[in-house]
């Protein structure tokens, strides 16, 4: 085929031209909502609002973090799911938004595969197993034996029904054979807040929201449920040194509802990877125990799917499901 200096420009002004590109360059000229399906002042907000705040600093654009919370995590989620897919209304996606909610939900508003795209897996967070400091127990040994003595008389709590915190717990009566009365709350504030009241026994909470009442000794941090021990607390137990393979980890990602422009989702992807480089957001993270992750669209759906079937097994084996 026989190129002419004529075709080659008209190539070019097509490529100009192109939605993709123009949507590109032009991204963002407005305002950016992202939607934290959770209440302010856990970890999912903490990390959204980072997000917003970074890029914002890298696009020049304006990023604001909306939280809309509400049936563990779908009111939030299910919004941004209908919102127009131009890539001006995101959503901070879970552990439970994404992987545990579809097996324990009996209708669910959103397919949480087909209604979005997955942009990146922004961090994973460790949970801690924890008790009222009144609770005579000092080692998950203790705990248990304690839990199998007197069954049904102890209460744990979570942020939520289908929460991961929900899910460790259960997770942890399937492994120990005990029988806790599980009780759920609307955020992680109003567990900490019954905790350390004396309202319910013990729960699993995200680090991030933990670790300074721990550290205060207002509330006794038994393990980790991670696989292994945590850097950021190395005299703190793992549950797997107790239950062999336990890890009940939250996980915190960015989505577009689906069908956003290709050039727009790589945009985003590409400057979430990058802002979670940075070394001052590394080290903003770390302090607090979160481990940042920046991973690209096909590793993140991949871990999704990963985490589906896994919860979806959990779930069933426990009979949990919620109306």
């Amino acid at each position: 085929m026989r190129l002419t200096r004529r075709g080659i420009l008209a190539g070019a002004a097509s490529l100009v031209a192109s939605p993709a590109v123009r949507a590109q360059a032009g991204y963002p000229d407005r305002l950016v909502t992202i939607v934290v399906p959770f209440a302010a002042g856990g970890t999912t907000d903490l990390l959204g609002r980072v997000v917003a705040e970074r890029l914002a600093s890298r696009t020049g654009g304006t990023f604001i973090v909306e939280n809309k919370a509400g049936a563990g995590g779908n009111l939030g989620v299910a919004a941004v799911a209908r919102a127009p897919a131009d890539g001006y209304t995101l959503t901070m996606g879970t552990v439970s938004t994404h992987a545990i909610n579809p097996s324990v939900y009996r209708k669910m508003p959103y397919d949480h595969v087909k209604d979005f795209t997955p942009l990146s897996l922004i961090a994973s967070v460790p949970n801690l197993l924890m008790v009222n400091v009144g609770l005579p127990v000092r080692t998950v040994a203790e705990l248990i034996t304690l839990l199998k003595r007197e069954p049904g008389k102890y209460s744990f709590a979570s942020s939520g029904a289908g929460t991961s915190t929900h899910m460790a717990g259960e997770l942890f009566k399937l492994n120990t054979g005990t029988d806790i009365i599980h009780v759920p709350y609307r955020s992680s504030g109003q567990v900490t807040q019954d905790l350390l009241a004396g309202q319910v026994h013990m729960t699993f909470d995200n680090i991030t929201v933990a670790w300074p009442h721990v550290e205060a000794g207002r509330i006794r941090a038994l393990a980790t449920a991670t696989p292994e021990r945590l850097p950021f607390a190395p005299d703190l137990p793992a549950l797997s040194e107790f239950i062999p393979g336990f890890a009940a980890t939250s996980w915190h990602g960015l989505f577009a509802p689906a069908a956003t422009p290709p050039a727009i989702v790589e945009r985003i992807s590409t400057e979430v990877q990058a802002l979670l480089r940075e070394p001052d957001v590394v080290e903003k993270l770390k302090k607090v125990g979160v481990t940042p992750v920046g991973s690209t669209r096909t590793e993140f759906a991949s871990h999704i799917a990963a985490e589906t079937a896994r919860w979806k097994e959990v779930a069933t084996r426990a009979g949990v499901h919620i109306d």
